[in-house]
């Protein structure tokens, strides 16, 4: 298996059970590490450093572009800056593991066009938009209105689909994940 340098990057609309089908692939597939992102926002609730986000001052972050540490960075709100540093792939990469992302469509995008070949990027796609709303609804953690963005904010992730190299529609979470994990499994034995 050929998995130095290479990368998977998962994106998908909320709702669409990405985060479900990314841990289960890591439980699975002990070759794939979870790629810690760094952020300039403070934690909320029991969020760690090193743990769900690498938390950096909005000066830290900035210079920290600025000495070009950051494979990609957004600022997603004023001064509330999300990025992938460089170590963070060294560290995963060194271990002889394949670096995995749960990143949003330009964050992903991005990725794969600084590391071509190297980088496997799957957009995971609802059913359909009235079932990711269903999803969302029945999830109860958000208020109809931040629903209703959710669905606007998913309907504008899809137009970037045909961008990705492969397309799973989860429509039945067994089903998915069993084509991802033989994506996934296909692109490091090359």
């Amino acid at each position: 298996m050929s998995c130095q340098g290479k990368v998977v990057i998962f994106s998908a609309p909320s709702g669409t059970g990405k985060s479900t089908i990314i841990n289960r692939l890591l439980q699975e597939l002990p070759d794939l590490e979870f790629s810690i992102s760094a952020t300039s926002r403070s934690p909320r609730g029991t969020e760690r450093d090193g743990v769900e986000y690498y938390f950096l001052s909005e000066q830290e972050f900035k210079k920290r572009v600025e000495n070009g540490e950051f494979l990609e960075w957004e600022e997603v709100y004023s001064g509330s800056c999300y990025g992938t540093l460089n170590s963070e792939l060294r560290r995963i990469w060194t271990k002889g593991h394949v670096v995995v992302f749960d990143i949003d469509v330009q964050g992903a995008l991005n990725i794969k066009n600084r590391l071509g070949a190297k980088a496997l990027s799957v957009f995971i796609m609802p059913p359909s938009i009235e079932e990711l709303r269903r999803r969302l609804v029945r999830r109860a953690t958000d208020t109809a209105e931040a629903i209703e963005k959710r669905v606007a904010k998913a309907e504008t992730e899809i137009g970037f689909q045909p961008y990705f190299d492969v397309t799973v529609v989860n429509d039945d979470l067994d089903t998915a994940l069993a084509e991802i994990r033989k994506i996934v499994s296909d692109f490091l034995e090359k």
